[in-house]
């Protein structure tokens, strides 16, 4: 199936606006262009009219904003885009952007307070987490707290699993998101929408197991150019896991409309397409069509 007749829900996207890339650190701008190949715009950033402008171009009817916390605040290549930034987009444009709140898990019950005032106070409808930027993996207990708020407000949190890469040269970074990690979490939450990102590569088939398993655990497409996926996962999408993986590209990693068109070109079952795209987003997030 192709074409734009079914409009995607993308489910992990940057906010990337001049303004915004002037608060990243140094080391952002040389790891879109060298490591993923962006060309200098992203350098410059696109204002919330462009993003529309390149999501319509792409089919794409809404984005979910990260508010991301990268890193404990105060090390090498750490930053935090705060809530507010996001919601203020959000706000210009309510029927086409929503809030994802970043957790720090060093910020501990200060974080966790923060985040039930993103979620009650600014409409956001997830949380978000790096665990690789605190080398702290998905099943450590300083995650609990913002685990057990996230099932008392009903949203799921999206954490990043698969290798990480090198971000900032001065502080490299173990990958701790084995998807396998996921495991105990989902044992301990049963009533937490756990989402993995990033597809689990190269654990790809680590993290099919995972929502497989669980009923709570799901996994959004993001980051890895589709033409690139395991087959394996490819055919998970389009049979038993057709409602559990979401349609994502983390935005300006990948291209809006190079995203969507390498999906077209996947050829999906029309109703393994349309889930993906748009109605397992709808369903885990809990967002009205």
């Amino acid at each position: 199936m192709s074409g734009h007749d079914t409009r995607a829900i993308d489910t992990v996207v940057n906010l990337h606006t001049p303004e915004v890339v002037r608060l990243r650190p140094d080391w952002s701008g040389r790891f879109h262009t060298r490591k993923f190949g962006r060309d200098d715009s992203v350098l410059e950033g696109y204002t919330l009219e462009r993003m529309l402008q390149m999501m319509d171009a792409a089919g794409t009817e809404r984005a979910f904003l990260v508010a991301h916390k990268t890193g404990q605040l105060g090390l090498p290549g750490s930053w935090h885009l705060p809530y507010e930034t996001v919601a203020e987009a959000v706000a210009r444009y309510p029927d086409r952007f929503h809030g994802l709140a970043g957790i720090d898990p060093t910020e501990g019950m200060a974080g966790v307070r923060g985040l039930e005032a993103a979620v009650r106070d600014l409409g956001f409808i997830g949380a978000h987490a790096y665990p690789h930027w605190f080398e702290l993996p998905p099943d450590h207990a300083r995650w609990y707290p913002f685990y057990a708020k996230c099932v008392e407000l009903d949203v799921p949190v999206l954490l990043q699993v698969g290798q990480s890469l090198v971000y900032e040269p001065r502080r490299p970074l173990r990958s701790v998101g084995r998807p396998i990690t996921l495991d105990a979490v989902a044992c301990d939450f049963p009533e937490l929408k756990l989402v993995g990102i990033h597809v689990g590569i190269p654990w790809a088939d680590e993290m099919i197991a995972m929502a497989w398993k669980h009923e709570n655990v799901f996994i959004i497409a993001d980051a890895h150019a589709p033409k690139y996926w395991p087959e394996s996962f490819v055919r998970y999408i389009d049979s038993y896991g057709r409602h559990k993986v979401m349609f994502g590209t983390d935005f300006p990693v990948l291209d809006f409309a190079r995203y969507r068109a390498e999906v077209d070109a996947l050829g999906l079952r029309p109703e393994s397409y349309r889930a993906f795209l748009r109605d397992n987003a709808l369903r885990v997030f809990g967002v009205a069509p």
